[in-house]
């Protein structure tokens, strides 16, 4: 399975291929200049290289992989390459291939960037907690990197603001431009707006500037949040203040929209075509640091309603200052229902549409995240989430029944699911008596949370993370709002936006979604992305509850399996690799 910048492979291999099979040396030709190279591995036969260092990177020909779901994530985009796969045996020092001439060729495409299609998708690296940042940059800020910061903001943000940037500079000087913001204070971005203004685009953006600052208990004043730092960053970048329409209503509340709409033409003959969309605010965090999604949409409908939802919030709706209780549930009910009339929103798997359908909020009741949880715990072959917040009761709700036989699911969490920790100096009688479930392997799940590697192991370098790097405040790890149901399948679902899959962003929030029915493409590039997040912290959390577990126990090795048996267990029927395999022997072609 191809998508972007990443390439995702399973292995169905026979008993007979499984028998003493010491694993897989794989290559990849580059079909544009014929250069044919044996991919690497970072793990390695412990009787031949006993103390591998961080800079260990041995070639499959002689450290196979031991696996049968293998990713290439250095792949260019647009581009085609030719696999093999050649099973091996024999003893460490001395592999062989099975039998000659045994080996298995697939030639792949990754999906260009630029389409141009109805869909392209941006998601940067998100993974600043990594070998490959260490590496490269020394675990420094970019800031502190003199002539190389551009080259690790590059790095970190891969096409995100590159994207961003060209969304904004398709409109011409007969266009129109309708921003609405949360955060907004990346200069590259706001400087981008800047120019298009100056070049004649009709340019509107509304910003989150809500009037929330307070005095804490201890005397600490807080500044009003996002908007003292909305406003510098607009005045710094000489933006002029006729485009800027603030939004101040529901103070309580936050306007969490991410999106543009590009319209043809000015005034009343402007056509909506175009909407960028997704979870990255921004900022230098959402563009270089916590795991984000941008996506441009080219479609004249969906555009169409994003626009109306722009229009409605440009008229700052909701909870006014000074109302009264009263006219507080009023206001917002009133605002509720408007965001209602937009369209109808699917309450079940046979009402969603093909294609796409947008969801906005604030909304009354529970009907769209019933929705996203239905689906999720609804998925025949597998499904994948990311909770940048925890799993929430009605997530657990959903899941805590499955079993062996339900889909494979995947939780990305920012944090690990650990029981409440009780409250300092409250008596037991007033201590929540809810059940706290684990969800975990007896539910088909995986479990991934943000982490990084605090202290040298193996031949792992320490490494940092994106609040070290003064790239965030708060959400370190985990931001972007992705969810998938069966995306290898004929009918993939992808929900993707700016809510964080609760009842807030639902009830309370400004916030849009898109959710995208029996698009393979997109479901693509979705999937092989969050595999690629999911398993770069899957790693990284499995060594911090090894280490963090108040019973010792050893992890799984981190050598090779030198008797070409072990390892081929933990893919017999039943267990969560073995239908991994079997997701992507069931997808849709």
């Amino acid at each position: 399975m191809s998508g972007t910048c990443t390439v995702s492979f399973a292995i169905s291999a026979t008993e007979q291929v499984k028998a003493d099979l010491m694993g897989f040396q794989v290559n990849r030709t580059d079909t544009a200049n014929g250069h044919r190279a044996t991919m690497h591995n970072v793990k390695v036969f412990k009787s031949l290289i006993p103390h591998p260092t961080a800079k260990t990177w041995e070639p499959t020909s002689k450290h196979p992989i031991q696996t049968f779901v293998w990713d290439d994530f250095n792949v260019d985009t647009d581009h085609e390459y030719i696999y093999e796969f050649t099973p091996l045996t024999g003893k460490p020092g001395a592999l062989k291939p099975k039998r000659e001439g045994w080996s298995c060729a697939v030639t792949v495409k990754t999906e260009p960037a630029f389409s141009h299609e109805t869909h392209d998708v941006f998601f940067n690296a998100g993974i600043a907690s990594s070998q490959a940042y260490v590496r490269r940059f020394g675990n420094k800020k970019p800031s502190d990197l003199g002539p190389r910061e551009q080259e690790a903001i590059d790095w970190l943000s891969r096409d995100l603001c590159k994207a961003i940037v060209a969304f904004v500079g398709s409109a011409t000087k007969k266009d129109t431009l309708r921003c609405c913001f949360y955060e907004f204070t990346y200069p590259p971005v706001l400087d981008a707006l800047r120019k298009a203004a100056k070049a004649g685009v009709d340019l509107k953006i509304i910003i989150d500037a809500k009037r929330n600052g307070y005095t804490d208990k201890k005397g600490t004043k807080h500044p009003d949040s996002p908007r003292t730092a909305n406003l510098k960053a607009i005045e710094d970048a000489n933006l002029p203040k006729s485009v800027i329409i603030e939004r101040t209503a529901s103070k309580d509340a936050i306007q969490h929209n991410k999106f543009v709409v590009l319209l043809k033409g000015k005034g009343a003959k402007a056509k909506p075509t175009e909407v960028w969309t997704g979870s990255t605010n921004i900022t230098t965090g959402g563009i270089t640091g916590q795991t984000n999604v941008g996506h441009w949409v080219r479609d004249k409908g969906v555009a169409d309603t994003f626009m109306r939802y722009w229009k409605l919030l440009a008229g700052d709706p909701g909870i006014q200052p000074g109302d009264s209780r009263a006219d507080s549930t009023k206001h917002k009910q009133a605002y509720q229902r408007s965001v209602e009339a937009l369209g109808p929103v699917p309450t079940s798997l046979s009402s969603i549409a093909k294609g796409m359908t947008p969801v906005f909020s604030p909304r009354r009741g529970s009907g769209a995240l019933d929705l996203y949880a239905k689906l999720l715990d609804g998925a025949k072959s597998s499904g994948a989430i990311t909770l940048a917040f925890g799993i929430g009761k009605l997530w657990k709700d959903q899941l805590q029944d499955n079993t062996y036989k339900s889909a494979l699911t995947f939780l990305l969490l920012e944090k690990r699911d650990l029981p409440p920790k009780p409250k300092k100096g409250a008596k037991k009688s007033t201590q929540p008596k809810t059940a706290w479930v684990s969800l975990n392997s007896k539910h088909n799940i995986y479990e991934a949370w943000g982490s990084f590697i605090r202290n040298p192991v193996y031949q792992w370098a320490k490494e940092t993370n994106t609040k070290s790097l003064a790239l965030t405040k708060w959400v370190v790890y985990i931001h972007s709002k992705v969810l998938l149901r069966d995306p290898l399948s004929a009918d993939p679902i992808v929900v993707s936006g700016s809510a964080n899959f609760s009842a807030a962003s639902t009830n309370d929030n400004d916030e849009n979604m898109l959710v995208i029915r029996g698009d393979k493409r997109v479901a693509d590039i979705y999937f092989t992305e969050f595999n690629r997040l999911f398993f770069h912290y899957y790693f990284r959390s499995v060594l911090e509850s090894v280490a963090t577990a108040k019973t010792p126990r050893p992890a799984k090795s981190l050598f090779l399996d030198e008797t070409g048996k072990e390892w081929v267990k933990g893919y017999a029927p039943g267990k969560l690799k073995a239908k991994r395999v079997a997701v992507f022997e069931q997808m849709a072609v």
